[in-house]
């Protein structure tokens, strides 16, 4: 039987070279997706709409589940949700650890997978490149690449090196033998540097770098989301679910972006559900939480579902 997660999206024929993506005539209605290039190439061509989408961010194989069930087209890990579930702190799990996770992600559903391998765990341009090509084994269809280093004293790449691991890493992608959709983040605004000019000009950089989107983690005003979609001409990524931003899908479509994720966010709501649920029993000894528990009936029958269509 069919899985329940081929989903049935309209693309185009889709040329991707190492300068960047590129669409061609329309071609034909894919109603599965059952390769990897298939789902690079839906992937991609989600890009390529004249409005934004939505890529949640599951932690695991369960909720990753869910949220295909509820009709994403494309889910993307989070770092931050998967380590917090192995009771980490985000930046202390290893390559192998997160490309197994990974691994699992894609394994659960049929849907398009795209990886936050933060900054492809090294700060040389060969290791950069090596992460993308085993991101590639996975399943994986797209990942990320960032200018954080991990280090307090120096925490943002300098431009030229940041730009030298983005070319490193794209050319990986572009050399996989399946559509990879690479993502190069400029992580200024989450250490410390809300500086929109610096912040572009590193986006432009990765840009010529040959990243396919280009993202800007951190950004909360309209007019700063502005002057990023209007200074590059690759499709770019917004993260929602941070405090101090609230704009829809509509208002950023109307924007130009082209993609939306959430982060942890997800699984921080589910964590802050859990510690309220926690604290209440501790503190006052009632359970008036259990109120606004999901119905075990409906997550059961969305993983029967599941279970009984792969079969």
């Amino acid at each position: 039987m069919e899985s329940a997660y081929r989903i049935e999206t309209v693309v185009k024929s889709c040329v991707f070279a190492g300068d960047g993506p590129n669409l061609e005539v329309p071609g034909a209605r894919i109603a599965t997706m059952s390769t990897q290039d298939e789902k690079g190439r839906a992937f991609r061509a989600l890009h390529q709409r004249d409005r934004a989408f939505i890529i949640p961010n599951p932690w695991d194989v369960g909720s990753a589940r869910i949220l295909a069930q509820l009709g994403f087209e494309a889910l993307a890990t989070t770092s931050m949700g998967y380590a917090f579930s192995k009771g980490r702190r985000d930046g202390n799990i290893t390559r192998d650890e997160t490309l197994e996770h990974a691994r699992e992600i894609v394994a659960a559903t049929e849907l398009p997978v795209s990886a936050d391998l933060e900054n492809c765990f090294g700060d040389k341009p060969e290791v950069a490149a090596e992460t993308i090509r085993l991101a590639g084994e996975t399943g994986l269809v797209g990942g990320s690449i960032e200018d954080y280093s991990g280090r307090m004293d120096r925490p943002i790449y300098e431009l030229e090196h940041a730009a030298e691991r983005v070319s490193a890493a794209a050319k990986a992608a572009h050399t996989l033998p399946f559509a990879f959709t690479l993502t190069a983040r400029a992580e200024n605004y989450l250490h410390g540097c809300p500086d929109i000019k610096d912040t572009i000009k590193r986006l432009q950089a990765f840009q010529e770098a040959g990243a396919d989107v280009l993202y800007a983690p951190g950004l909360i005003t309209k007019d700063d989301i502005a002057a990023v979609v209007s200074s590059v001409d690759r499709p770019v990524n917004v993260v929602m679910g941070l405090r101090g931003v609230q704009l829809t899908l509509v208002e950023l479509s109307a924007m130009g972006v082209k993609r939306i994720s959430v982060g942890s966010a997800l699984a921080r709501t589910a964590l802050g559900a859990f510690l309220r649920a926690a604290r209440e029993m501790q503190e006052h000894g009632t359970f008036t939480f259990a109120k606004d528990a999901a119905n075990p009936r409906e997550i059961g029958a969305m993983f029967e579902t599941v279970n009984n269509q792969s079969e």
